[in-house]
């Protein structure tokens, strides 16, 4: 496809992807077809009832029960697609692409690619101009993700690329030393492939981490440390919690998303340069060889997702993917008409 995908807006036609918002606020997200239907215990609700209709209409299903019908927003796809690995939730995918800087026009390298989540996100901040490579180990988890990918822009943006293999081994021959502006790595063991990183990065390039654990956090703080080639890394977490606003009651939700996972970035210093040692307090952060054991994979928590349950949610992306692809092509087809 083009690099500047469709715009995501107009008449709902078939194999786009639309949000319904039903009866006590209830979520649905569909993929409609001509011939498909939606049936909850409320009835059931035809999806050429919603063909033809403008963002933000309203229809009723069959026992007459009313749904506000839009277009999901990344936020809303993100936590609504089917997923082979866990995501990276919205809150901290808005942090990544700020706190890393991700700009238009940028070269980008992430790992690893998981469900594709933090993908959409920077495909959209390095806008057409920019390139986003993506590396992950498992070939059935990035069929999830080319399938999301593919669903929310209506085809493969070309900008993106996804390599499967890991990034240790395939990065220094995908890319040129020193010709990398950004590096995402959402994985057990970032350490493990910093000093491929730092080979990668330009100078003044920026490396975020994100990490679930403390014990995952202070390995690669104090492994960026040890190798002296990146400023002194800032590490953080963010939490959002909601607010009811209704009338005069107005009070902080009983429920809020709290700690997801961590962050932390550095940036890569000109070659041969150390920078000026920090001044700190003495310290009991050191740690020796038996404290490594508590940082292995296994450790921190790698969790598997079973082949099964992979396999459907891998259906399900790629059937979402051929009505999206379907749904573009159309709308190209009408622009293209006029």
């Amino acid at each position: 496809m083009n690099a500047a995908p469709s715009r995501p807006s107009g008449l709902f036609r078939a194999g786009d992807r639309v949000q319904l918002t039903g009866p006590k606020n209830r979520l649905h997200t569909i993929t409609l077809a001509p011939d498909g239907e939606m049936h909850t215990h409320h009835g059931v609700l035809f999806h050429r009832d919603l063909i033809g209709l403008p963002d933000g209409s309203v229809v009723a299903n069959s026992s007459g029960h009313e749904y506000l019908a839009m277009r999901p927003l990344l936020r809303d796809f993100a936590m609504s697609m089917p997923r082979g690995a866990a995501i990276v939730y919205p809150k901290d995918a808005a942090q990544i692409v700020m706190q890393a800087d991700i700009f238009p026009g940028a070269t980008v390298v992430e790992a690893g690619v998981g469900s594709g989540a933090l993908s959409l996100s920077l495909l959209r901040a390095i806008g057409p101009a920019g390139r986003l490579l993506s590396f992950e180990r498992r070939e059935d988890f990035a069929e999830v993700a080319r399938s999301n990918v593919e669903t929310f822009f209506g085809g493969a943006p070309d900008t993106w690329g996804i390599v499967v293999g890991d990034l240790l081994d395939a990065l220094p021959s995908a890319l040129p030393a020193g010709s990398v502006d950004r590096v995402v790595l959402d994985m057990l063991a970032p350490w493990e492939v910093m000093d491929v990183v730092a080979d990668a990065l330009t100078p003044g390039g920026v490396v975020l981490c994100y990490v679930a654990t403390a014990t995952q956090l202070s390995r690669v703080a104090e492994y960026i440390r040890g190798i002296g080639c990146f400023t002194d890394p800032d590490a953080s977490e963010t939490m959002v919690r909601g607010w009811h606003v209704e009338g005069l009651a107005v009070r902080p939700d009983h429920r809020m998303v709290a700690h997801t996972g961590f962050l932390l970035t550095a940036r890569r210093l000109a070659p041969g340069t150390t920078a000026p040692e920090a001044k700190r307090r003495a310290s009991k952060s050191s740690y020796g060889d038996e404290d490594v054991e508590v940082w292995t994979p296994g450790a921190v928590g790698d969790r598997d997702i079973t082949d099964k349950n992979l396999r459907k949610r891998a259906r399900e992306a790629a059937k979402a993917a051929e009505g999206a692809r379907a749904a573009a092509a159309s709308r190209d087809a009408d622009g293209s008409a006029q």
